[in-house]
């Protein structure tokens, strides 16, 4: 009797007992087992002497959650509990044979019910999402593949044993990646530690579609964050900072570890590897923002084949500029160390730190591309219709390298014109900005087309933008900042202004809202624009003349979100392709700049830099070529930076994953210059003197770029 007094009047709760209800039975499956994994927490309310297992209580088919989390045993009231059990203890489990049976199958007719542990036994699917449904072994979701090509086993990606590539109930598939089997407890272990925000297919990291089949399978995603950043001080040692002086004489007295900061003895570590150091004494340093490689690095540095070269053809006017003077900003520490010539050219040459950031994340992306090539045919006089047809296209896969050939309507011959990959990405940006997706002066949104929407042409919009930066594609620079923040944050937690409203019409009324200084007048002009507001939703009651901005806020929101939320999703889903909507919502500081605003302007010193000097160039043009590019700054020349570049390479601003060859220049015998933009390069004409240089120069970029002009203002506007 004493035992049975302690279990069902505990004079107390023992919640700090991590042991104490291990050997409580769960009220509902009746076994005591603590497997977090397999039947969830094991929680007990001592008050109530009440046991459960989490997945038996939430699978359990007559309960409902009618209480906050911190109400009963995870919002499931007490009172209810015991009316489940209690309805349960008259149902016999189909596989024990007990009573007790919560859970039922819910396919029409079906009349089994069984225990949540019984049930997994035979294998039967529980749903943790939606209405939590239970099917039995005879009627759970599979998982069909039309064609079973696979002959040879193929290794679970998460435990890396091989299974064979067939779906049962332990064998799984990735509805993403074809190639991706699993086994299911590997699955739900990697569930239950990753959590909702980390839990996606181990090989192309998809978490929508990946999530939504795994719970149609019966995988349990519990909406809490991953294991691994639960753990306290979990990355701790991410934070020391090596701190020892490791050249082979060290001059300080104090010691190797001795590290005084804002002095000479203040210790600079390796700007490559970072896990070397040295005072700044002992390497002659004249101040901390100097940089310092360790000798290791510098050896692979200066040895390498890029550096060697880059020694051998400086511009004349560079070649003062030391080694240090070469390495003046750190590179990402995600990037690869590139030696001083090809880091000159490719990130110190391309922009400031900004730049280096966003071109570590285009080089990410670009790893998706393939050698492969896929050979687009484009008509210069309908260049948006011959690129949706190209990407339409079936055997058009955004993974394989373009390739461009230009043809034309008029040449019975079908001759093909060898092509620029980025001039063609950057008319096609220009097409892009101009579309009837968008609308807006400078910075723009999406608009309400019903045409577009009937050709699907937002889908067609955002994967080309995706294709296109990955692909070495200009900035976009257009959107304005609620579209970025509606693709970064979600539209229900964005907020648009004035600006973003195009049409006169309903500015108009917005601008009147705003203005009113009294009930009255706001009365005046709800009852004068009643049908208009009447058909978006926003029509309100106005009782005060604070009422204006929820009015004003209502408009907004309906015309810049609401009214194109058919065109947003198509949008987004197009932005997907490769990636390149994740990126941006996992860097959305980097993005915004290349999404939000135009590309600052060049100057001579980028341009300078951006063209790295073939051999056997003659001296005297290329100090022409540095003269020139000062005089076109300095506005000395009817020639602009961006012509130049335009000149060379077919776009007017350096693409965010950079110029791929990289921009090139040499020197010909011969009158007028000559840019060739599928390799990138500008061949410099030899004068004799500098003024029939910028004479010569100017006269073939203008007239080139006018010709150019003129095409395109005809193609664009198609």
């Amino acid at each position: 009797m004493a035992v049975l007094y302690v279990l069902i009047f505990p004079s107390k709760m023992n919640e700090n007992k991590p042991g104490a209800s291990q050997n409580l039975a769960c009220v509902f499956c009746r076994k005591n087992d603590d497997c977090p994994n397999k039947y969830g927490e094991k929680k007990t309310n001592e008050k109530w002497n009440l046991t459960v297992h989490y997945y038996c209580l939430l699978m359990s088919s007559g309960i409902w959650q009618r209480g906050k989390e911190e109400e009963g045993v995870y919002g499931f009231l007490i009172e209810d509990i015991r009316k489940e059990v209690n309805r349960a203890s008259k149902l016999k489990c189909c596989v024990c044979k007990k009573n007790g049976a919560s859970i039922g199958c819910v396919a029409p007719r079906c009349k089994r019910s069984y225990h949540f542990p019984c049930g997994l036994q035979r294998e039967c699917i529980f749903q943790f999402t939606g209405n939590f449904a239970s099917f039995c072994w005879k009627h759970r979701p599979v998982q069909i593949i039309t064609s079973n090509n696979y002959r040879d086993s193929l290794p679970c990606t998460i435990c890396l044993e091989f299974i064979e590539p067939i779906p049962t109930y332990n064998i799984l598939r990735s509805p993403c990646c074809k190639n991706a089997w699993f086994h299911r407890d590997c699955l739900q272990v990697q569930a239950i530690n990753a959590g909702v925000f980390f839990f996606r297919c181990t090989v192309c990291n998809n978490s929508d579609i990946f999530q939504k089949e795994m719970l149609r399978m019966g995988i349990h995603i519990p909406e809490k964050d991953a294991s691994w950043e639960l753990e306290e001080n979990a990355y701790q040692e991410l934070l020391q900072h090596y701190e020892h002086c490791d050249v082979r004489r060290c001059r300080c007295k104090e010691g190797r570890d001795y590290n005084a900061p804002d002095s000479k003895w203040e210790i600079k570590r390796c700007q490559c590897c970072g896990s070397s150091g040295t005072h700044l004494a002992c390497s002659s340093l004249r101040s901390w923002e100097q940089n310092w490689e360790c000798s290791e690095c510098r050896g692979i540095l200066y040895n390498s084949e890029d550096f060697q070269k880059a020694k051998k053809h400086t511009l004349p006017n560079t070649n003062s500029v030391g080694i240090t003077d070469c390495l003046l900003e750190e590179s990402s520490p995600k990037l690869p160390r590139q030696s001083p010539g090809a880091q000159h050219k490719d990130l110190l040459r391309q922009g400031s730190k900004f730049r280096r950031d966003v071109s570590t994340i285009m080089m990410e992306l670009g790893f998706q591309i393939k050698k492969k090539t896929k050979r687009l045919w484009i008509n210069k006089t309908n260049i948006w219709n011959s690129a949706l047809d190209g990407f339409r296209n079936q055997h058009f896969n955004p993974s394989y390298t373009i390739e461009i050939a230009y043809v034309s309507e008029n040449d019975n011959f079908g001759i093909e014109h060898p092509g620029s990959k980025q001039e063609f990405l950057s008319l096609l940006m220009q097409h892009l900005e101009n579309s009837p997706v968008f609308e807006g002066s400078l910075s723009k949104n999406l608009s309400l087309n019903s045409q577009a929407l009937k050709e699907n042409l937002y889908y067609e919009a955002g994967r080309i933008l995706a294709i296109s930066l990955v692909h070495g594609g200009p900035s976009p620079g257009f959107f304005s900042k609620t579209l970025f923040n509606c693709l970064v944050y979600g539209p229900e937690n964005t907020q648009p202004i004035l600006d973003d409203v195009s049409d006169f019409d309903v500015a108009q009324i917005l601008i009147r809202v705003n203005t009113a200084t009294n009930v009255a007048d706001l009365n005046s002009i709800v009852n004068e624009c009643y049908n208009y507001l009447e058909l978006i939703g926003c029509l309100r009651l106005i009782t005060s003349l604070s009422d204006k901005y929820m009015l004003a806020k209502d408009i907004l929101v309906y015309h810049v979100i609401k009214r194109v939320q058919a065109p947003f999703e198509s949008f987004k889903q197009g932005l997907k392709t490769l990636g390149v909507l994740e990126k941006i919502q996992t860097y959305p500081e980097v993005f915004y700049s290349i999404f939000c605003h135009k590309p600052e302007n060049l100057s001579a010193k980028i341009l300078s830099d951006l063209f790295t000097v073939r051999a056997l160039s003659d001296v005297q043009a290329l100090g022409f070529w540095n003269s020139y590019l000062q005089a076109v700054e300095d506005g000395k020349s009817a020639i602009t930076m961006e012509d130049i570049l335009i000149f060379a390479t077919g776009c007017s601003s350096i693409p965010p994953a950079g110029f791929k060859p990289t921009p090139s220049i040499e020197c010909l015998h011969m009158d007028f210059p000559v840019g060739n933009k599928c390799n990138n390069c500008l061949a410099l004409p030899i004068t004799n003197t500098y003024q029939e240089f910028q004479e010569n120069m100017d006269f073939a970029i203008r007239n080139t770029l006018r010709l150019e002009k003129e095409e395109s203002s005809h193609y664009i506007g198609h």
